[in-house]
């Protein structure tokens, strides 16, 4: 099996079901604030790649993002952005970047293993700067909800050399207004309560 094939864990059951029904697919996506706690960062090296799909969602989303990692996440180096970009600058003839990436698959379901070309693109940028694990922001996005809007961001822990997704989320903001800055500040601080949760209590 090649590594462009994203590994599916879960039994057939073509015995029980028709065979449409038993095929193998995606898990659905958690809820927000749903799903398995990150595990615990400290003592690592984590790069931090930039929301690959920011969509139409007002500010800076890596800046928020970055602010989080930057306040709550002692312990743990984070290789963000700009630094990961001056790195590949560095490296003019390695074929890879850090906006672009293929991660389709993550909007589709939840994802166990990734392969190429995500694979070998986040194992060539952690080769330049000694890391492991990947933070890789996916989507941030306006989610319309019920009564009032909501943004929403998606991000998911990678350990680079097996491809194994070690962690899964969608997080959501307080109800404020989409042009309102506290709506993306509030949707990344609740993305990294999830994945920084053994921070003391009010960083």
């Amino acid at each position: 099996m090649s590594r462009s094939t994203i590994l599916c864990t879960r039994p057939l059951l073509a015995l029980a079901l028709p065979l449409a029904v038993a095929a193998c697919g995606p898990k659905p996506a958690p809820e927000p604030g749903l799903g398995p706690s990150a595990p615990d960062l400290r003592g690592n090296t984590v790069m931090v790649l930039p929301f690959q799909q920011p969509g139409a969602v007002p500010g800076d989303v890596d800046a928020e993002l970055a602010f989080v990692l930057r306040s709550r996440g002692e312990g743990v180096t984070w290789i963000l952005p700009p630094r990961l970009q001056e790195a590949l600058d560095r490296s003019p003839g390695l074929d890879t970047r850090i906006h672009g990436l293929s991660v389709g698959a993550f909007n589709a379901g939840e994802v166990e293993r990734i392969g190429d070309p995500l694979y070998g693109d986040l194992l060539r940028l952690a080769s330049l700067v000694d890391a492991d694990i990947a933070l890789l922001p996916i989507r941030a996005w306006v989610h319309p909800g019920e009564s009032d809007p909501r943004v929403r961001l998606s991000a998911a822990l990678i350990h680079v050399r097996s491809g194994q997704v070690i962690w899964f989320a969608i997080e959501e903001g307080g109800a404020w207004e989409p042009d309102d800055p506290r709506a993306l500040a509030s949707a990344a601080d609740a993305l990294g309560r999830r994945l920084i949760w053994y921070a003391p209590a009010g960083r």
